[in-house]
């Protein structure tokens, strides 16, 4: 059987978005025609691989069984075509990439501004984001995480070096609180905590103390899920803040913050650039990788 490799393209767009419009905006075709890619290669499978209601799509048994065997394959394939065609010049195509809000070394700009400069056939699509999601089923090429929450399929490779989190305060709030002798004692000042997300609980403050960790549950007179509303508001003298240092550390240099507690806050793995370790990896992403390692070297 001859099967259209445009309908195989679609049916796992389908699957890995969960519905057709998410789809249709992943391949850049209407909606429409990616539920006329489905029903035409369920038509010459003779089974159903979806499952339509009016708020969700879901695999059937045979569609589970279609993608598990056919999207790995897809993926090398692409790649493969892709690496075949960079032979005639450049790497080239869109690059997507899933960047957290708080990777500093890889936002801060000469990082990107000279991969652009070695690679003008690449366009850099990038996605500033600290939610937990799988790149390959969200469609994106690579991401850029902390290393512990990188998942074990993934390749990883380090930017920037170990990092650390660090406490920071105004000069002028310090000047009207005394700092904070203990992590502990930071429940009795005013905090700008952060929180992923409406309904999930606000991250704890992460010490060590002699070898063991622990965290403190601060009360926050300010919680947020952007970084830069936590900045702006410590350098304005409306409490204490906590982070990982490269968000800071421009301000700290300067004079304008100043940390707190260093005893108890150590070094740790940093950020990673990841992404899935594929057979024939797509020149785009190769040349990311590549470019990530001259420039941390």
């Amino acid at each position: 059987m001859s099967l259209d490799l445009n309908l195989l393209q679609a049916f796992v767009a389908v699957a890995d978005a969960g519905n057709f419009r998410a789809a249709a905006d992943r391949l850049g075709v209407t909606r429409s025609a990616v539920s006329q890619s489905i029903r035409k290669l369920e038509d010459q499978l003779g089974v159903a691989l979806v499952r339509r209601t009016t708020r969700s799509v879901s695999l059937t048994e045979a569609g589970v069984q279609l993608h598990a065997g056919v999207a790995p394959n897809l993926a090398d394939l692409a790649a493969s075509v892709e690496a075949a065609g960079s032979l005639a010049g450049r790497p080239t195509g869109q690059l997507r990439l899933a960047v957290s809000t708080i990777a500093e070394r890889f936002l801060d700009g000469p990082l990107l501004a000279s991969f652009l400069l070695a690679h003008p056939g690449i366009e850099l699509d990038i996605t500033v984001t600290d939610d937990e999601f799988d790149i390959v089923a969200e469609g994106y090429d690579a991401g850029v995480r902390l290393g512990e929450v990188i998942e074990q399929d993934m390749v990883a490779v380090p930017v920037g070096g170990p990092t650390r989190q660090v406490c920071v305060a105004s000069p002028a709030y310090l000047a009207a609180h005394a700092a904070p002798a203990h992590p502990r004692d930071l429940i009795h000042h005013r905090c700008i905590g952060w929180r992923p997300a409406p309904r999930v609980a606000p991250y704890r403050w992460e010490f060590e103390e002699d070898g063991k960790p622990f965290d403190v549950a601060v009360g926050a007179g300010l919680m947020t899920n952007d970084v830069w509303v936590m900045l702006r508001t410590a350098l304005s003298g409306g409490g204490i803040t906590f982070g990982v240092e490269g968000t800071f550390r421009p301000y700290i240099v300067r004079g304008e913050l100043v940390t707190m507690l260093d005893a108890w806050l150590t070094p740790f793995p940093g950020f990673y650039l990841y992404y899935p370790g594929r057979r024939h990896l797509a020149p785009k992403v190769r040349a990311l990788v590549d470019h990530v390692k001259s420039f941390e070297a």
